[in-house]
C-alpha cells in the first residue's frame, strides 16, 4: 500500500489487547492442539500395534512393526501434511483464509475418525487402512498451518502480535500433552479391568484381545477438540487484510472489522482502487526474489533443519528411552503396560520441557525479538545433542540415565523456547498479503520435508549406525540451523505492511533487509 496506510489496517495495529484478541488464540489454536494430538500419538501405539499384528509364537520377543510398517506409520501423516501445507496455503491466498480454514477442520475430524477404524483384521488390511486415513489427516492438518498463522497475524496488533501467534503454536504443547494423558488414562483402565502375564511369563496371553481397542480409541480421540471448535471458526470475519489487500473490497474490511473492534471505521475505498496494479508482482517474479528471496530461503531451510532434529526426537523418544533402559525391555511388560509406560514417559517430558519451553516464548518474544530467540535455542540444542552424543556410552550406564533424560528434556525446551516457535511466527509476518499464505505454506511444508527425513532417517541411522551417529548428525543439523537464522529478518514491532514492504510506494524498496 501507499505510504498513508488504510485506517482499518492502522486500527487493528494500534487496538489494545482485547476479548477478540484471545477469542482468536483459542479458535485457532484448538485446531495446533488437534494438530499436535494427532501427529504425535501415534508414536504412543506403534509397539502396541506390532505386538497385536506381528506377534509370532515361539518368539523371544514381542511382535514389533516392520521398518518399512514402522516409517510408513509414523511418516504418512508428515507426506500428507506437507502436501496440505502447500496446497491449503496457495488456497488461503486465492479464496480466502475463513473459507479454507474449514475445510481443513472438517478434514481433520473425519480422518481422525476414520483413522480408528479399518477394513478387515488382517495385519496389511489394517496398515493400509490407517496409513491411507492417516494421510489425509495430515493433509489437513497441514492447512491449519498458513491458516491459523496468517489469521492470527493479520488480526493481532504491533506490539504483541508475536505473543499471539505463539500462544497458537504454543497450544501444539497442550496437544503433545494431552496425547500422553489420554493414552494413560485409556491404557490404566484397560490395565485394571483387562489384567494379562508379562510377555516372558506367558508371550500369546501377554497382548489381551481388548487390547485392539486401545489404539482406536487413541486415535480417535482427536476428533473431538476439532469438532468443538468448527462452529467459532465459520463465525470469525474474514481478516481485514484479506479483504482489503486481496480483494479489494476496503467497504467490506471497515464494515467487518468495525464489530471486531467495536468502533466506527471509514471504508476508504478510494484510497483501495488507486493502488489496483501497483505491487502485485508475483511468487515467481524477480521483484518478489530480490525483496523476499532471502526471506524465503531463510524460513524454509531453518524450518527444514529444526524438523529434521525435532521430529526424530518425538517420534522416537521411545527407542531412545528404551535404548537407556529408562523404558523397561519389551519382554518384561504386557502389552498395555508398555502403552502405559510410554506415555508416561513421554508426558513427563511433555509436562516438564515441551510445554514451558513454548510459553516461555510467548512471554518474551515482544521482549526480545524473534531473530534473538532462535539464534540461542539452535545454539543450545546444538550443544546438548553433542553433550548426548559425544559420551553416549556414559549415558547409557545405569547411574547416569537421569543426566541423559535432564539434558534431552533441554533439547526440547530450547527447541520450543526457540526455533520450533519462531519458524512458525516469522513467516506469517514478513510476506505480502496477497502471497503470505503461500509463503508460509512453503515454509512450513519445507519442515515437514525435514520431519520426514527425521521420521524415516533416523529409524535408519539408529539401526545400522547407532543412536551415537544419529544424534551427531542431529546436532550438526541444529547449527547449520543457527547459520541460517542470519538470512531471516527481525520483525518485532513493525506492521505487517512495512515488513513485507507494501507500505511503500511501487518504486520504493523493501524495508527489510537480512539480520
Amino acid at each position: 500500500m501507499a505510504k498513508d496506510q488504510l485506517q482499518v489496517l492502522n486500527a487493528l495495529d494500534v487496538a489494545k489487547t482485547q476479548w477478540y484478541h484471545f477469542t482468536g488464540i483459542v479458535i485457532a489454536g484448538m485446531g495446533f492442539f488437534t494438530d499436535a494430538y494427532d501427529l504425535f500419538c501415534i508414536s504412543l501405539v506403534t509397539k502396541l500395534l506390532g505386538r497385536i499384528y506381528y506377534y509370532k509364537e515361539g518368539s523371544d520377543s514381542p511382535g514389533t512393526l516392520p521398518d518399512n510398517v514402522a516409517s510408513a506409520v509414523n511418516g504418512v501423516a508428515l507426506c500428507g501434511t506437507l502436501a496440505g501445507q502447500l496446497f491449503f496455503g496457495w488456497l488461503g491466498d486465492k479464496m480466502g483464509r475463513k473459507r479454507v480454514y474449514g475445510m481443513t477442520l472438517m478434514m481433520m475430524v473425519i480422518c481422525s475418525l476414520a483413522s480408528g477404524l479399518s477394513f478387515g483384521k488382517e495385519p496389511k488390511a489394517v496398515m493400509i487402512t490407517l496409513c491411507f486415513f492417516r494421510f489425509w489427516l495430515g493433509f489437513g492438518i497441514g492447512g491449519d498451518y498458513p491458516l491459523s498463522a496468517t489469521i492470527m497475524s493479520e488480526y493481532a496488533n504491533k506490539k504483541t502480535r508475536g505473543a499471539f501467534i505463539a500462544a497458537v503454536f504454543a497450544m501444539q504443547g497442550f496437544g503433545i500433552l494431552s496425547g500422553g494423558m489420554v493414552a494413560i488414562i485409556v491404557s490404566a483402565a484397560f490395565k485394571a479391568n483387562f489384567p494379562a502375564p508379562i510377555y516372558s511369563a506367558n508371550p500369546a496371553a501377554s497382548t489381551v484381545p481388548e487390547a485392539d481397542y486401545i489404539w482406536r480409541i487413541i486415535l480417535m480421540f482427536g476428533a473431538i477438540p476439532a469438532l468443538l471448535t468448527y462452529y467459532w471458526r465459520m463465525k470469525m470475519p474474514e481478516t481485514a487484510r484479506y479483504t482489503a489487500l486481496v480483494a479489494k473490497n476496503a467497504k467490506q474490511a471497515a464494515a467487518d472489522m468495525s464489530k471486531v473492534l467495536q468502533v466506527e471505521l471509514e471504508a476508504e475505498q478510494e484510497k483501495v482502487e488507486q493502488e489496483k496494479g501497483k505491487n502485485d508482482f508475483g511468487l515467481f517474479s524477480a521483484k518478489f526474489v530480490r525483496r523476499h528471496g532471502l526471506h524465503l530461503i531463510g524460513t524454509t531451510v531453518t524450518w527444514f533443519l529444526l524438523d529434521v532434529a525435532y521430529y526424530s526426537q518425538n517420534l522416537f523418544q521411545k527407542d531412545i528411552f528404551t535404548a537407556i533402559g529408562w523404558i523397561p525391555k519389551a519382554k518384561t511388560m504386557n502389552a498395555i503396560e508398555e502403552v502405559y509406560k510410554i506415555a508416561r514417559a513421554q508426558t513427563l517430558i511433555a509436562l516438564c520441557s515441551t510445554v514451558p519451553g513454548y510459553w516461555f516464548t510467548v512471554a518474551l518474544i515482544d521482549k526480545i525479538g524473534r531473530f534473538a530467540i532462535q539464534l540461542m535455542g539452535f545454539f543450545f540444542m546444538t550443544v546438548f545433542m553433542f553433550a548426548l552424543a559425544i559420551p553416549y556410552h556414559h549415558w547409557t550406564l545405569p547411574d547416569h540415565r537421569i543426566g541423559f533424560v535432564v539434558l534431552y528434556s533441554l533439547t526440547f525446551f530450547f527447541a520450543n523456547f526457540g526455533p520450533n516457535t519462531t519458524t512458525f511466527v516469522v513467516p506469517a509476518e514478513i510476506f505480502p498479503a496477497r502471497l503470505r499464505s503461500t509463503c508460509h505454506g512453503i515454509s512450513a511444508a519445507s519442515g515437514k520435508a525435514g520431519a520426514i527425513v527425521g521420521a524415516f532417517g533416523f529409524l535408519y541411522l539408529a539401526d545400522t549406525s547407532g543412536v551415537k551417529k544419529a544424534l551427531l548428525i542431529l546436532g550438526g543439523a541444529n547449527f547449520l540451523g543457527l547459520l541460517f537464522t542470519f538470512l531471516v529478518p527481525e520483525s518485532k514491532g513493525k506492521s505487517l505492511e512495512e515488513m513485507s514492504g507494501e507500505a511503500e510506494e511501487e518504486k520504493g524498496t523493501a524495508a527489510t533487509v537480512p539480520v
